[in-house]
């Protein structure tokens, strides 16, 4: 399960970059967009970004809302049906029988409602016993957000795979530097991956190169977290200024 401290932080980018890294070692990999919210019936949504960035085409929508709000709200608004969680477990569960790998992109944050009985995307990881990789912002106010993200997971009884900075800055300012080590701290292991900001444009090639040095080994790329964070947190010696 793939989600975020909030929405925009990047969540769909690094999904993209897990599932290429995995398919390019040969692993049956299939990608689930829960619900896509905030994108018309013949839009492209986050799926077809992922189709664009990897090639991956083993890609499964459950719902699809036109007004960006939470799914329960978009589903309520437009009058649709709300996605049904029990089956979607159900149908993750077909999938990952014959899958090596199904990543399940979630929408917004980790405690978003989906359905009316406001069961989350926290409800499906735990229905499916899967862990769950967290998505954060580089910048001011991501410690609070990836803080209670994480006290949310450990109340549940949930896995944390990681946390990945889903955009990194250009040009980092001080907070996106020094919250290298306390969002190190709060996760209490290095960081899983570093995604650059701005690869979204990227070509297949390009977005392969990016995803290889921008995860750790654990997602099957060679970022080194604990080097990178001693080059850029701002109170050591060596530190970028």
């Amino acid at each position: 399960m793939v989600t975020g401290t909030g929405t925009g932080v990047g969540k769909t980018i690094v999904t993209a970059a897990i599932g290429v890294l995995a398919a390019q070692r040969g692993a049956s990999t299939a990608v689930v967009k829960l619900a896509q919210t905030g994108v018309g019936d013949d839009e492209p949504g986050d799926l077809a970004d992922i189709a664009r960035l990897t090639g991956i085409d083993d890609l499964h929508e459950f719902a699809r809302y036109p007004d960006p709000l939470a799914p329960a709200a978009a589903a309520r608004l437009a009058r649709r049906p709300e996605v049904d969680l029990d089956k979607a477990v159900a149908e993750i569960a077909e999938l990952a029988a014959i899958r090596r790998l199904v990543l399940v992109e979630g929408a917004g944050g980790l405690l978003v409602r989906f359905d009316s009985d406001g069961r989350t995307l926290a409800d499906m990881a735990r229905m499916l016993g899967a862990p769950v990789l967290v998505v954060v912002d580089a910048g001011l106010g991501t410690l609070n957000h990836t803080a209670l993200t994480l006290e949310a997971l450990a109340h549940r009884g949930l896995e944390l795979t990681g946390l990945v900075v889903g955009a990194w800055p250009i040009q980092p300012d001080l907070a996106a530097r020094s919250n290298l080590v306390d969002l190190t701290a709060l996760a209490a292991r290095p960081l899983a991956g570093l995604m650059s900001a701005n690869i979204g444009g990227s070509t297949p090639r390009q977005f392969l190169a990016a995803a290889k040095t921008g995860l750790g080994p654990y997602l099957g790329g060679s970022f080194d977290a604990t080097e990178f964070v001693r080059k850029h947190r701002p109170d050591q010696p060596g530190g970028t200024a």
